[in-house]
C-alpha cells in the first residue's frame, strides 16, 4: 500500500503542471466569457446563455494523465515500482484529482448561482441542466466526468508509450472512422430525432454521472491491460 501511495504522490510532483496548468487554463476561459456577457446581449438569452468553457478543464486534465504515463512511467519503473504499482498510484491519483475537482466545481457552482452568473446570468461552471441545485450531488455530477477524462488521458497515453506516434495517430484515425461512420449511419437511418428523444427522456445522473462511470471504467480496464506490455 505504501507504494501505492509512493506512486500517486507522482502525480503532486510538479503541481504547476498538474495543477497549474489545467485551472489556468480553465480560469482564462472563464475571463474571456466574463467579458464576452459584459460586453454582450449574452447574458439575456433564455436561460442566461449557456457557454462550455469549463470544458477546457477536462480536456486539459487529460492532458495532464496523458503526459503522466508517458513521462511519470519511466521514472516510477525506475524507483523499482512495477508497472501494477504504477497503474494502482494512478488510478488512486485520478480518483482524488476526480473528488477534489469536483469539490471546488461544486463551491463555484454555488458561488455563480448565488451571484446570478457573476452578475451577468453567465452559466459557465455548471452549464444548463448539469446545475442540479444540490453541493454534495455537484460534486458526483462535476466529479464522474473529470474521472472519465483522467482515465481516458491514462489511455492515451498507454497508447502513445506502448506504439509511439503511429499507435497515437492510428488510434485518431480510428476513432475519427468511428465517428464518421456512425454520423454516416444515423442520416441514413434519420435516426438523428429518436436519438435526441432518447437523451431528453434520460435523467442528469445518467448522463452526467452513469455513462461518464461507465466510460472511467472501460478505459481504466483497457489501459491496464495495455500497460502490462509496456515498455519504458
Amino acid at each position: 500500500m505504501n507504494r501505492v501511495l509512493a506512486a500517486a504522490r507522482l502525480h503532486a510532483m510538479n503541481p504547476l503542471l498538474t495543477i497549474g496548468i489545467p485551472w489556468g487554463i480553465v480560469l482564462l476561459s472563464f475571463a474571456i466569457n466574463l467579458g464576452v456577457w459584459a460586453l454582450t446581449d449574452a447574458g439575456q438569452q433564455p436561460g442566461g446563455g449557456i457557454t462550455g468553457g469549463v470544458v477546457s478543464l477536462y480536456i486539459t486534465v487529460l492532458v495532464v494523465f496523458t503526459q503522466s504515463v508517458t513521462q511519470l512511467l519511466p521514472f516510477a519503473m525506475g524507483m523499482s515500482l512495477s508497472r501494477r504499482t504504477f497503474y494502482l498510484g494512478t488510478a488512486l491519483a485520478a480518483l482524488v484529482f476526480s473528488l477534489v475537482y469536483g469539490a471546488v466545481l461544486s463551491v463555484l457552482v454555488a458561488i455563480e448561482d448565488a451571484t446570478g452568473g457573476w452578475g451577468l446570468r453567465l452559466n459557465f461552471w455548471a452549464p444548463g441542466p448539469f446545475d442540479v441545485d444540490n453541493a454534495a450531488l455537484q460534486v458526483v455530477v462535476s466529479g464522474a466526468p473529470m474521472l472519465a477524462a483522467t482515465f481516458v488521458g491514462v489511455a492515451v497515453g498507454v497508447v502513445m508509450k506502448r506504439w509511439g506516434p503511429t499507435g497515437l495517430w492510428t488510434l485518431i484515425a480510428g476513432s475519427m472512422v468511428l465517428a464518421g461512420g456512425a454520423v454516416v449511419l444515423v442520416s441514413w437511418r434519420r435516426a438523428w430525432g429518436d436519438i435526441g428523444t432518447w437523451l431528453v427522456d434520460q435523467s442528469m445522473l445518467t448522463l452526467a454521472v452513469a455513462i461518464p462511470l461507465v466510460l472511467a471504467l472501460a478505459t481504466a480496464g483497457l489501459s491496464y491491460a495495455g500497460l502490462r506490455r509496456v515498455v519504458p
